[in-house]
């Protein structure tokens, strides 16, 4: 048991996507005056703009990004702006709240394949979905779409979020949230509610998953006691899963995820309902996991990403998250599992920060949950 940290594609040609009718208003890049660091100052740039709420941003090997909208939409984002019209062939999301089309996660083979696999809302029961495609590029489109899993247990109106990350050997972790339905199904194996899952690409159940067999146990959770997951990936230094979920009113964490682990939503937790009211029994029980770090006040963090690159020499190995209320990017320095330092960037931007990642470039690419959203580059000053 960790302690935790109180301190707390063909290429599309430019020429088609500059012809397009586009229904999103783009920008060239402009600097904006430099943002202080403990890198140095910092530039950060509106690659586009008009994005409504977008979620969820992946790069496609030729530098170009998909970007997932909120509302129902995807579309491809060239390096210096240009933003397609919606791409054909992605189911119709159930919206409203924070339901909608959320996570997007290339397969790791996708150079080969074109094959990408998202989540969003059904618009039947309000359960998370998660759908395989194949991208056409030239034709601005998704083709051989099929749903691979669909969430079971209650659904909610205005849902949680859905993340994706691709295991080394190719199987999907996914994460539920508890739908703000009734908090015990986070403790409940037979529903997804509240739930970390793993599933093969094909949508099958892996058999080494840590429930297979189990009575009243669905076979895809991974991990349970979840309440709104917002961020998950690979850590590159020891390939551990790492996951990053809200609190109600405080109490949002940082997870090192486990096999079969109970992460004690609602019975432990370190925030309170939005009421003010008690919710959890205690902060810790025997027989559940304690997070490596929690934020009290909550800062709603969302999107996360391990930095690699050289832009940024000294934050190589952080891990870096957006964040909604705090309306902040924020930096997490690490030592092997264990937090040992958090620096708060952009705090005068005043930017909700829906999604973080590492472009190719070594930069870090951020999106901003607005109705009309920007996509943002965060590089050096004057790099």
């Amino acid at each position: 048991m960790k302690t935790p940290n109180i301190v707390v594609v063909a290429s599309l040609a430019a020429a088609t996507l500059l012809t397009m009718s586009l229904l999103v208003t783009t920008a060239t890049r402009s600097a904006s005056a430099p943002f202080d660091s403990s890198a140095g100052p910092l530039d950060v740039d509106t690659v586009a703009r008009g994005l409504e709420h977008p979620w969820a941003l992946a790069f496609l090997p030729d530098g170009k990004m998909l970007v997932t909208e909120r509302p129902g939409r995807m579309r491809i984002v060239t390096r210096d702006g240009q933003v397609s019209v919606p791409l054909a062939g992605v189911p119709k999301p159930k919206t409203g709240g924070q339901a909608g089309l959320l996570d997007l996660a290339l397969d790791k083979d996708f150079a080969d394949n074109r094959t990408l696999y998202f989540c969003f809302t059904s618009d039947t029961g309000g359960n998370a979905s998660v759908a395989r495609a194949q991208l056409d590029e030239a034709a601005l489109r998704l083709e051989a779409v099929k749903v691979i899993f669909v969430q079971q247990g209650p659904g909610g109106a205005a849902n949680h979020g859905c993340r994706i990350a691709q295991a080394p050997d190719g199987n999907l972790f996914v994460t539920l949230g508890d739908h703000f339905g009734p908090r015990d199904e986070a403790q409940n194996l037979a529903t997804d509610n509240g739930k970390l899952i793993r599933i093969a690409p094909d949508g099958s159940i892996p058999p080494d998953n840590p429930f297979v067999g189990r009575a009243k146990a669905r076979p895809e959770i991974w991990s349970y006691g979840h309440r709104n997951a917002q961020g998950l990936a690979f850590n590159p230094a020891s390939g551990e899963l790492w996951e990053i979920e809200h609190g109600p009113r405080g109490g949002d964490e940082v997870n090192i995820i486990g096999k079969g682990k109970n992460y004690g939503w609602p019975v432990i937790g370190y925030g309170i309902d939005y009421s003010g009211a008690k919710i959890h029994e205690s902060t810790a029980k025997p027989g559940m996991e304690q997070p490596i770090k929690y934020w009290v006040p909550s800062i709603a963090p969302s999107g996360m990403a391990f930095y690699t690159g050289t832009l940024f020499p000294k934050w190589r190995g952080s891990l870096f998250t957006g964040a909604l209320a705090g309306q902040m990017l924020v930096r997490l320095s690490l030592d092997g599992d264990k937090v040992t330092g958090e620096e708060r960037l952009l705090q005068n931007l005043n930017e909700r920060i829906r999604d973080v990642r590492q472009g190719p470039d070594g930069a870090l690419w951020l999106l901003t949950d607005a109705s009309a959203g920007r996509i943002l580059r965060v590089a050096p000053a004057g790099g």
